[in-house]
């Protein structure tokens, strides 16, 4: 658990396990920044109740403030990993109950600091589990701003809150993409599509760079839908991270249907197909198209 020194006069209180992260870093110009490896912190979206914030204890480093919970990361540790490992120490938030959306970075260079936007996807509620919080509590956005709030998190809000409305998604014409690659998969359709499959899962989890979905700024991580028909019906069911769909007929008509309930859902929808005809359709449903290429580039 990291747990932040007291500012100078502070209390004295017990401390958890050492990290070599748990330490102060000082710029240039004489600031101090806590997390030798950097800090994360995790910003909750639930659809019903808000945003979880941390009401910070009056000892803390710009104490009596609301903010994320956070703290530092530990030396080789992913900012999202940190940002969910602390999330869970600070407010009991429990493992799988987030999906991630998008990671933020504020980097100073000798220092930065990670945001993890994640949708609430199995309601909680936050337990105070270590000295560092007065309370926590469930935020609405439009609320947030008449509460004192950590002068970071003060910074960053106006950008975060700008981009929670974005919610992308990309369905994947697996047999389109499969075809676009004259490794075999012909004799194997079913293999074939596990293993595509298995690769976008991979990418799931690592995100993608803006640039790629025609977004601003951070790292993304899209709901992923892979659409399968004909003999690679049963192709995918070890995907943790993908949504795989089994067509019952046309493999076109179920990519329409998935983009029309995306599009239909407030998701950005990005359909990754070579088909031209499909590609008219599933534009006039109102998402964005790119070609098998796209995919395949992103996969390495």
């Amino acid at each position: 658990m990291t747990i932040e020194p007291p500012v100078p006069g502070g209390p004295r209180r017990p401390l958890g396990p050492r990290n070599p992260g748990d330490a102060w870093v000082e710029a240039p110009t004489g600031e101090r920044y806590w997390g030798r490896f950097g800090a994360a912190g995790l910003l909750a979206l639930d659809p019903h109740r808000g945003i979880l914030l941390q009401h910070r204890v009056s000892w803390s480093h710009f104490g009596d403030t609301w903010a994320l919970p956070g703290g530092a990361r530990h030396q080789g540790e992913s900012a999202s990993d940190a940002a969910l490992r602390e999330a869970a120490e600070e407010a009991g938030v429990p493992r799988g109950a987030i999906r991630p959306r998008l990671l933020s970075v504020f980097d100073l260079g000798y220092w930065s600091y990670t945001t993890l936007v994640g949708d609430v996807t199995t309601p909680f509620e936050p337990t105070i589990s270590d000295p560092e919080s007065h309370e926590l509590a469930w935020v609405p956005a439009d609320a947030i701003d008449d509460r004192p709030l950590h002068p970071g998190f003060a910074s960053s809000w106006e950008q975060l809150r700008a981009v929670l409305g974005i919610r992308p998604a990309v369905v994947v014409d697996v047999a389109n993409v499969m075809g676009s690659t004259p490794d075999g998969w012909w004799r194997d359709r079913a293999g074939a599509a596990d293993r595509l499959i298995a690769r976008i899962s991979d990418l799931a989890v690592s995100g993608i760079r803006a640039d790629a979905l025609a977004l601003s700024e951070h790292r993304w991580y899209p709901e992923w839908v892979a659409v399968v028909e004909g003999q690679a019906r049963r192709a995918g069911t070890d995907a943790s991270s993908v949504d795989v769909v089994a067509a019952p007929g046309s493999g076109d008509d179920a990519i329409l249907a998935e983009a029309v309930r995306l599009v239909a859902a407030a998701r950005t929808v990005t359909v990754v197909t070579s088909d031209r005809g499909l590609a008219d359709r599933v534009t006039d449903a109102g998402a964005a198209v790119r070609g098998a290429r796209w995919l395949t580039e992103l996969l390495g």
